[in-house]
């Protein structure tokens, strides 16, 4: 995800509704598009409302696997089934078509190939709902409030500006809760949803403060849940720019910065140094050696040799908003700011600027001196922090490195995280050597229950699934940041939506307890092809969505299309603006721009 769109996520407790896309409209290569026609793009071979096939499936089977290149007859499509088809790959981001093959099978095509397609698949805005549900609200009005969904909770009531309340859904087809009942409550004051817990109104909160770490801990009847983290905060370079254009003046930086001072200094309990860009949460992040220590005398030799002796003067710039990953900018950059001088003899000037001219400036390589950013992954793959910040259309660091963005590019490819591993090792250790930035720290975030509340895991993206916890009685009390702006997470970025929706609807995978780890939710496995630009995906079968049908393979083709198709008659939403699916998929189907 843009830098931009990082804020987007932890920043949660801003609540305008266009605030998602303001910070990512000059980001996206096709972000809001015109007013799409209403002709069908979900196009089945045969009439577009064809009937689905109402034969009795067998129960259900589980699967641990995520991806199995075992080849399989691959059945085509017939008049019974949907396919949504892009006009061409010019106009279809990366989607070239999602296709029913038979009752249980579901093939996507894509443009070029994308190893990261499961954990893509993972999150929230690819939830199925059934197709009907889709067709008779027109992809807007009632579902936004009343989302139909496989998972193990049903929405039962949505009090607006009080609660939501969940019930249990007794024909789930994974475990079920041990308790009946669910509830989400919001309160945007950290200090107030604390107060919450520690009155036993709430039997769980989210992100407790830094500064609260210690009072929960010290508190017999409450309990501190670590989240693992997936930002990093990072000090970047332009090698566009005089003295930065040499590789030895951005590697004296890096070995010059006390990063664990930076680390121990501002940032709360369980937050990291950064080893690595990539947090090790993530699959791969942490491949190859890991970044250069503290080693001034080697610093000022490596100035030294660069023809700079006793420093040089630049200009540290950034931005004032509180993030994860740098919970105190103005002290952060000060500190950088004292630790340059004091070591190097680098005199900087800090410079504060606006957000959005900081980010767009940032990202669009136009600022000569140092700038302090972050980043928050997106979803469970590399690619997701990499591929943005090195990859071939980045010009945030200046020169395009072609060794690295090459790396990239294979690995891409590679389904197979542990064959891809050699590459991004590889990878790691060209960012390391080339020095375009300087990861510094990995944010820590937390959670808090009840000590009663049993197997409360959080895992490091997305939301806690809850029927696997035990409130100690027949209900829980949640209390998150905010009130979702919606419950149809295709269109919305908000992680209060997102985490209601995780409740209710599921996708082909999800992420297992406390971890980053893709593991499958309504596939029971998709199988890449050699290139990884077409997966084929077979559903668990005997799946039920809680309007008592059957998971369907039209299902799956009607959802997805109504996110990522713009020319479908149900890309509707609340917003419009698809944010998340065009961003995965490097714009819609059938984008009339692109």
């Amino acid at each position: 995800m843009t830098n931009a769109h990082a804020c987007l996520k932890i920043n949660v407790t801003m609540r305008a509704p266009t605030r998602a896309a303001a910070g990512l409209l000059w980001l996206l290569l096709a972000l809001s598009p015109p007013a799409c026609n209403r002709e069908p793009t979900v196009q089945p071979i045969a009439p577009a409302r064809a009937s689905i096939a109402t034969e009795t499936l067998p129960p259900p089977a589980v699967s641990t696997q995520v991806a199995i290149p075992t080849p399989r007859p691959t059945p085509e499509p017939t008049s019974d089934f949907l396919v949504a088809r892009s006009a061409s790959c010019a106009q279809a981001g990366n989607m070239r078509s999602i296709a029913a093959l038979d009752a249980l099978t579901v093939r996507f095509s894509l443009c070029a190939p994308d190893a990261a397609f499961p954990a893509k698949a993972a999150l929230p805005v690819f939830g199925i709902q059934p197709r009907s549900w889709i067709e008779s609200t027109d992809g807007t009005g009632e579902i936004l409030a009343h989302p139909i969904g496989t998972g193990p909770w049903q929405l039962q009531q949505w009090l607006r500006g009080e609660a939501l309340h969940f019930t249990r859904f007794e024909d789930y087809w994974g475990a079920r809760a041990p308790f009946s009942e669910l509830i989400f409550r919001w309160e945007a004051e950290a200090e107030a949803r604390l107060a919450e817990l520690r009155s036993g109104a709430v039997d769980a909160i989210t992100h407790v403060r830094a500064a609260d770490y210690q009072v929960v801990q010290q508190d017999g009847s409450l309990t501190l849940i670590p989240v693992q983290s997936t930002n990093t905060l990072y000090l970047g370079m332009n090698s566009a720019f005089n003295p930065f254009d040499d590789t030895r003046v951005r590697r004296a930086v890096a070995q010059g910065i006390d990063r664990q001072a930076i680390v121990s200094g501002f940032y709360p309990a369980g937050s990291e140094v950064a080893t690595h860009f990539t947090p090790c949460s993530i699959p791969n992040g942490c491949t190859g050696a890991d970044w250069a220590e503290f080693d001034l005398p080697a610093a000022r030799a490596l100035l030294a040799a660069a023809g700079y002796p006793h420093g040089f003067e630049s200009a540290l710039y950034y931005h004032d908003v509180y993030r994860l990953y740098l919970p105190e900018p103005g002290q952060v950059a000060e500190e950088l700011q004292l630790q340059l001088r004091e070591n190097l003899g680098i005199e900087v000037t800090v410079i504060l600027m606006d957000s959005t001219s900081f980010i767009r400036q940032a990202t669009g390589g136009e600022l000569a001196g140092f700038h302090l950013l972050g980043w928050g992954a997106d979803f469970a793959h590399v690619n997701s922090v990499l591929d943005f910040h090195f990859g071939q259309h980045s010009r945030q660091f200046g020169s395009a490195h072609l060794e690295l963005q090459d790396l990239l590019l294979q690995a891409s490819g590679m389904a197979d995280l542990s064959t891809a591993a050699t590459l991004y090792a590889r990878a790691n250790d060209a960012i390391s050597t080339l020095v375009p930035a300087i990861p510094i720290a990995h944010g820590a975030t937390a959670y808090a229950a009840r000590v009663g509340v049993a197997n409360l895991h959080v895992p490091p993206l997305g939301a806690p699934q809850f029927h696997l916890s035990d409130s100690g009685s027949d209900r829980l009390v949640f209390m998150q940041n905010a009130e979702p702006l919606s419950l149809y997470c295709a269109d919305e970025t908000d992680l209060e939506s997102m985490a209601a929706c995780q409740q209710v609807l599921q996708g082909l995978f999800g992420y297992a307890p406390a971890s980053a780890r893709i593991e499958p939710r309504l596939a029971e496995e998709c199988t890449p092809d050699e290139d990884a630009d077409e997966w084929v995906c077979r559903l668990r079968a005997g799946v039920r969505f809680h309007d008592g049908s059957r998971l369907h393979a039209n299902d799956v083709v009607a959802s997805w299309a109504a996110a990522l198709d713009a020319a479908s008659p149900y890309h509707t939403g609340n917003t419009g603006a698809f944010i998340y699916p065009q961003w995965l998929w490097g714009g819609l189907m059938n984008s009339p721009e692109r």
